[in-house]
C-alpha cells in the first residue's frame, strides 16, 4: 500500500513520514503543491490531506480534530471516500466531522473565518486539502482529509504568520523578525500563536500512532466494506 499526504509545513511531514507515506509540503503555494502531488502519485492507493488547520466554528478549539466530509474550493466540493472517513473519525476519537475549506491564502482576520463559516458551513480551513482533493478525484483515487485546529476562529493572527513559511514548507525566520521590527506589538499574539500551534502539532504526532501506519487507509483496502 502506498499513500501520498498533502499538508503544508516541513514540521508537519516531519511527524508524518513513514514506510509507504510520501508526504508532499506545499510551503504555502498551491500550484506547487500540485505539481509535487502529481509528480509523486503514480501507483498510490490514495490521497490524504492531514496537518493543522484553522478554525472556523466558534466552538472548535485549539487541539480538536475536523475529520472531512467533504473539501470545498469556491463552487467545487470535493467528497471524501466514506470508509476512509470513518477509520478516521474511529481513531481520532472525539473528532468533529463536517466540510472543511480549502484556500489558496490563509485566513488570518477573526472576520474572514466568520464570513467563510456563513457562507460556505465549513468547520475548518486549510491551504492543502482542495488541491488534494481535486487531484484525488480527477485521478479516480481515495481522497480523504483530517484537520488538527491551531488557531481559533475568534481570534485575529498576526500578520507576521503569513511570512513565516519558505517554499519548502520550512520556518522563514528572517521574513518574520523583519515583520516584527516594523510593528513590534505582534510580538504577544505571534508567541501565543507559536504556542497554540506547538499544541497542534502535538496532537497531530499523537494522531500519527492512533490512526497507525497506514493513516487509516489499511482498514479501507482491508475491510472494504466497513464503512463505520
Amino acid at each position: 500500500m502506498r499513500l501520498l499526504v498533502a499538508t503544508g509545513l516541513a514540521r508537519e511531514a516531519k511527524l508524518l513520514a513513514g514506510p509507504g507515506v510520501t508526504v508532499i509540503c506545499s510551503g504555502g503555494d498551491s500550484a506547487a503543491l500540485e505539481a509535487r502531488l502529481v509528480a509523486a502519485a503514480a501507483g498510490v492507493d490514495g490521497i490524504l490531506s492531514l496537518g493543522i488547520g484553522g478554525a472556523l466554528a466558534d466552538e472548535l478549539k485549539v487541539g480538536d480534530w475536523v475529520v472531512a466530509r467533504a473539501v470545498l474550493s469556491g463552487a467545487e466540493r470535493y467528497p471524501t471516500d466514506p470508509a476512509w472517513t470513518a477509520a478516521l473519525l474511529r481513531g481520532l476519537v472525539g473528532a468533529a466531522a463536517g466540510d472543511v475549506l480549502g484556500s489558496d491564502a490563509m485566513l488570518v482576520a477573526a472576520a474572514d473565518k466568520r464570513g467563510a463559516r456563513q457562507r460556505t458551513g465549513a468547520l475548518a480551513a486549510d491551504m492543502e486539502s482542495h488541491v488534494a482533493g481535486r487531484l484525488a478525484h480527477r485521478l479516480g483515487l481515495r481522497f480523504a482529509a483530517a484537520r488538527v485546529v491551531s488557531d481559533d476562529a475568534r481570534r485575529d493572527l498576526p500578520a507576521a504568520v503569513t511570512v513565516g513559511m519558505r517554499p519548502d514548507g520550512g520556518m522563514a525566520l528572517g521574513p518574520v523578525l523583519a515583520a516584527l521590527a516594523r510593528d513590534p506589538a505582534q510580538l504577544g499574539p505571534l508567541i501565543r500563536t507559536g504556542r497554540d500551534a506547538g499544541r497542534a502539532f502535538a496532537a497531530l504526532g499523537r494522531a500519527r500512532g492512533l490512526l497507525g501506519p497506514g493513516l487509516g487507509l489499511v482498514d479501507v483496502v482491508e475491510h472494504p466494506l466497513d464503512v463505520g
